[in-house]
Parts: C-alpha cells; structure tokens; sequence
C-alpha cells in the first residue's frame, strides 16, 4: 500500500462523532435515549457528537454497545454503503433523509475534498 493509499484509508476514522450521529439518527434514537445510557446530560453528550469533546476510546465503547455495533465499525462508517445498498435492492424508502444528516455529510465531503487538495500540494513537493 502506497503512502497515499495509507493517507486515504486513514481519513475513513476521521470524525468519528459525526459517523456516531449519523448511526443514531438511522437507528431512529435520540440524542437523550444515549445520553441516557451513558449517564450524561444531554448537552455533554451533545459535546460529544459536535466534537466539541473530544471522543474517548472508552466512551467510544460505551457508544457502540448502546448502538449494537462494532467500534470500528463506527470508524469505517461510510453511510453511502447504506444508500448504496438501499439502491441495489431497489428499496427507495429504506431511508428517510433527514435534513441535518444531509448537511453533515455534504460536511464531511467538503472536510475531505480539503484533506485531498492539501494531500496532493504535499505530494507534489
């Protein structure tokens, strides 16, 4: 694996706390449901999934038993596999887009369009 190949694959775990909400939003739970679980506030867990807090390997933990899934799982996160998925078994209501999850991922594609320029200025030094 090349050293950009590496780069890339290692910008799939960034932003773990948005790939966090975007599983909880498609699980239909709310912000209160985990923060409840979790013995937090709903603001302090809200810190979390903003990225206001940073996000603990522990609490990452805690998370992802509370969603019943995998912690990296959560890192590797890519919710285009689940449209994808939806759109090949001709399913077009599997979904409901929400607004919010819609602007955090145009988010994350724009974070990753400036990962990609900066990665290419440095290799082309």
């Amino acid at each position: 694996m090349s050293n950009f190949e590496l780069i890339i694959h290692l910008s799939m775990f960034q932003h773990p706390e948005i790939k966090i909400k975007q599983i909880r939003e498609l699980k239909n739970l709310t912000q209160e449901h985990i923060s409840n679980e979790l013995g937090l506030s709903v603001r302090a867990y809200s810190k979390i999934e903003s990225g206001e807090t940073q996000l603990t390997i522990n609490r990452l933990k805690q998370i992802s038993a509370i969603l019943e899934i995998d912690p990296i799982e959560i890192l590797g996160f890519n919710v285009k596999n689940i449209f994808n998925i939806n759109n090949s078994e001709g399913n077009s209501n599997y979904i409901n887009y929400s607004d919010k999850l819609i602007e955090q991922y145009e988010e994350t594609i724009e974070s990753l369009k400036e990962q990609i320029s900066l990665l290419k200025l440095l290799m082309n030094k």
